[in-house]
């Protein structure tokens, strides 16, 4: 059992009332950073597309920061989600769906299963809407053998952060499977984004031609997808993060302890939209991304906790299932050994 003292918990709650003073953006900041996003985006796109076209095929480097600014460009959809980058539900809601023609993301049916997600990280009893599938060690011992297979080939880095970027932002995103239950509002988002993506697709195809569309933009997209499903991943499948059953989870414990603080360099914070001060992200999902490291400068105690870097986060991806008795991520093999 998690028990949590009065004392811890009013610590928590203390963090809560703390972060009030971040929550209100600076407009005139968003428009700038919406800007210095989009239009580096738009460059590079053209210019390793001219590069493709006239024989440059040394060009397509570019295609590795345009990939970095669509996965900013991403963070700042993820933001609007919030309702947290211009806090004016209007701004935050059209200019999330139309970013989500670029990222190939239905912005309505993402922002319902990501409130879904801030609402439950954490909890063994709420998993299955907008997480990675995390099993507990008896679950997957209670499994026939094909179900092993299967969970074991879900979570190999292959699939994982290669074939499964590929399926969601291409394929799966295509229709609001499993969200109909919410009224026509995901069907609508989701044929709204995707006539969006088919304008836009034939439009560049006429301008460059399909050659050069699919040999700059698919992998833009595949290269920006899998680093999007690894800074998702890492930011709640490390070896220290917290699980907890229905009756011993709290919010504010789950989102201080349950998420990481990613400790990326500054150029990496930049491209991701500082989204590795998870745990803070997580208390307060009002914060503007950009106003998150603040937090941290003002409150470097925050710093210590969930902290992640670069070289550890490689080795988070062996942890595959939640070991109830230690209270830890562990692997296939420590869960084999442990038996």
């Amino acid at each position: 059992m998690n028990v949590i003292s009065p004392e811890a918990a009013a610590s928590k709650r203390a963090w809560l009332k703390i972060l009030v003073r971040y929550k209100r953006p600076d407009r005139r900041r968003s428009a700038a950073e919406l800007a210095i996003t989009l239009i580096p985006f738009v460059m590079l796109w053209a210019l390793s597309s001219a590069a493709y076209s006239y024989g440059h095929w040394w060009g397509l480097v570019l295609i590795i920061p345009a990939a970095g600014f669509l996965v900013r460009i991403f963070m700042i959809q993820h933001d609007c989600g919030h309702g947290s980058f211009f806090a004016n539900r209007i701004a935050d809601d059209w200019i999330g769906r139309c970013l989500g023609v670029l990222t190939l993301t239905p912005y309505d049916c993402w922002r319902r299963a990501h409130a879904n997600h801030h609402a439950s990280a954490g909890n063994l009893d709420e998993r299955g809407m907008g997480d990675i599938r995390t099993l507990t060690v008896a679950e997957y011992r209670r499994m026939s053998w094909r179900g092993r297979l299967a969970y074991r080939l879900y979570r190999h880095p292959l699939v994982m952060f290669g074939l499964g970027p590929i399926w969601l932002f291409i394929f799966e995103q295509r229709l609001p499977v499993g969200m109909m239950r919410g009224g026509l509002t995901p069907w609508m988002s989701s044929m709204a984004t995707n006539l969006g993506i088919a304008v836009a697709t034939a439009a560049l195809v006429w301008f460059v031609g399909l050659g050069a569309f699919l040999i700059v933009h698919l992998p833009i997209v595949i290269l920006a997808g899998s680093a999007g499903v690894w800074l998702f991943y890492v930011q709640h499948q490390f070896e220290e993060t917290e699980w907890a059953k229905e009756s011993d989870w709290e919010f504010q414990h789950a989102a201080l302890h349950g998420s990481s603080y990613y400790d990326l360099p500054p150029v990496l914070n930049w491209f991701t939209g500082n989204i590795g001060v998870h745990h803070v992200h997580h208390l307060s999902a009002k914060v503007p991304c950009y106003r998150l490291p603040e937090v941290l400068r003002d409150y470097p105690e925050l710093r210590g906790i969930g902290r992640i870097t670069l070289l550890d986060s490689l080795r988070c991806v062996r942890l595959a299932l939640w070991d109830e008795n230690r209270r830890k991520l562990i692997s296939f093999s420590e869960a084999r050994m442990a038996a």
